[in-house]
């Protein structure tokens, strides 16, 4: 367990990087608690029930869309936000709709990546400064080696060069967990934001009157009048040739 003895220890051994380096971790630990807590709030995206719920609305009955609206405008999920936004642009031309689902999502990204560069940088300046502080360090304990009077023991060295180290050692320890909480931070963040944008693409084309689904692609206003006219030409030409 750790104690105060132990911290003012550790803190002693630092030198003039305690508080620069103290501030860093402390900043460390508060973003990445705040971007666990957000990640565990937005991480399920409910986007298979939501797809259930909207393919079997009509499209022409602007009385279900906007009860959908109404009944999903105060949720704090991403997707359904954004489905909302949707909804209430269907009026638009599907290029505008993918222009305004554009930006929303670059807003939105803002929101996930929270914090992230904050991270990477502290991730850079820990280290660098714990070198700093180690460079410092040795050039303090060179000084006291130079005015000493008598013979140099071994243990005055190890014990100067392992002050020296500890800055870099603290920097190290501060830096690792910074950048791999940041990466992992965005991996999360592509991932989350590129299913919702696989989503609200597919809405956006069944607004316009195509349906796509894993397993089948179905153009309601145009393939269906192909599919018509070639399955009545198919029909002409089994009756012309039962009549030859």
């Amino acid at each position: 367990m750790f104690n105060l003895e132990f911290i003012s220890t550790i803190h002693a051994q630092l030198g003039l990087m305690t508080w620069p380096l103290t501030l860093l971790s402390l900043l460390m630990v508060m973003i990445i608690v705040e971007r666990l807590i957000y990640a565990m709030l937005h991480s399920k995206t409910g986007s298979t029930p939501l797809q259930k719920q909207l393919y079997a609305l009509e499209l022409n009955d602007d009385t279900a869309l906007e009860q959908f609206v109404t009944s999903h405008q105060n949720s704090k999920r991403t997707l359904t936000q954004g489905l909302c936004m949707l909804i209430g642009h269907r009026q638009f031309t599907k290029g505008l709709r993918e222009e305004a689902v554009s930006i929303w999502l670059h807003k939105k990204r803002r929101h996930y990546t929270a914090g992230l560069k904050l991270l990477n940088i502290i991730g850079v300046l820990s280290p660098l400064l714990g070198l700093l502080g180690t460079v410092l360090g040795l050039i303090e304990m060179f000084k006291g080696l130079s005015n000493a009077q008598g013979s140099i023991s071994p243990a005055d060295l190890a014990d100067g060069l392992g002050l020296a180290m500890a800055t870099t050692a603290a920097g190290l320890l501060i830096a690792v967990p910074a950048i791999a909480s940041a990466q992992l931070f965005s991996l999360w963040a592509d991932r989350t934001l590129a299913r919702i944008e696989y989503v609200l693409n597919h809405f956006n084309l069944h607004l316009a009157g195509v349906s796509f689904h894993d397993k089948e692609f179905r153009c309601k206003q145009v393939c269906e009048n192909e599919c018509a006219q070639s399955q009545s030409s198919n029909k002409t030409i089994a009756s012309v040739g039962e009549a030859a």
